[in-house]
């Protein structure tokens, strides 16, 4: 079975995400995707982190529009920094004999050598890369890591490069799923 591993910090899921989302789901190879809120984001700082249970929460009404999604929360019951080769061997004991696959951003492959343990991890996924605005630095990156024995899969669909924390400073409905939107707003998360 292939199992695609969609981290991030959802905070808040957003139209980007959703579309990264809605294309892996439509690939023939993709058999479960496991959307992983994480804990604490260990390469980046936030001026406002939604609460675990409504992250889990914005990512489970997602996940109810497409059957092969499912929200895993394994990184926000282990606690501390969450790191992807962490989740990765705790995942294998479950699924032991399957294909992992790892969605990231073109910013996230610019830094995939800095990531702690990366080394392991290439060895244990493949990773679907998204560009959002390529202008050659992105093929620069996945070429460099390739080098370096990163297994990488461009994924061609275009995702608009949106701000998380400009959506949590004002909230823009055009650029949250409906069901995000309205969560955000019954909850009244990020002074909505």
């Amino acid at each position: 079975m292939n199992i695609i591993l969609f981290g991030g910090t959802f905070n808040p899921f957003h139209n980007g995400h959703y579309l990264m989302l809605k294309t892996i789901c439509k690939m023939e190879k993709t058999d479960k995707v496991l959307v992983i809120p994480d804990h604490i984001p260990p390469h980046k700082t936030t001026d406002y982190l939604a609460s675990d249970q409504d992250r889990i929460n914005m990512c489970k009404a997602v996940c109810d529009e497409f059957s092969k999604a499912e929200v895993s929360d394994i990184e926000i019951i282990r606690k501390g920094k969450s790191y992807t080769v962490d989740t990765v061997n705790e995942l294998k004991k479950t699924y032991i004999h399957d294909d992992f696959y790892f969605v990231c951003g073109a910013d996230m492959i610019s830094i995939l050598d800095k990531w702690y343990n990366w080394q392991e991890l290439i060895g244990k996924v493949t990773f679907l890369a998204f560009s959002r605005n390529d202008n050659g630095k992105f093929i620069e990156d996945v070429n460099r890591m390739k080098k370096l024995g990163a297994k990488i899969e461009i994924i061609s669909t275009p995702i608009p490069d949106i701000s998380s924390t400009s959506l949590r400073n004002k909230l823009d409905e055009n650029y949250l799923p409906k069901c995000v939107y309205d969560y955000i707003k019954e909850k009244g998360l990020y002074n909505a």
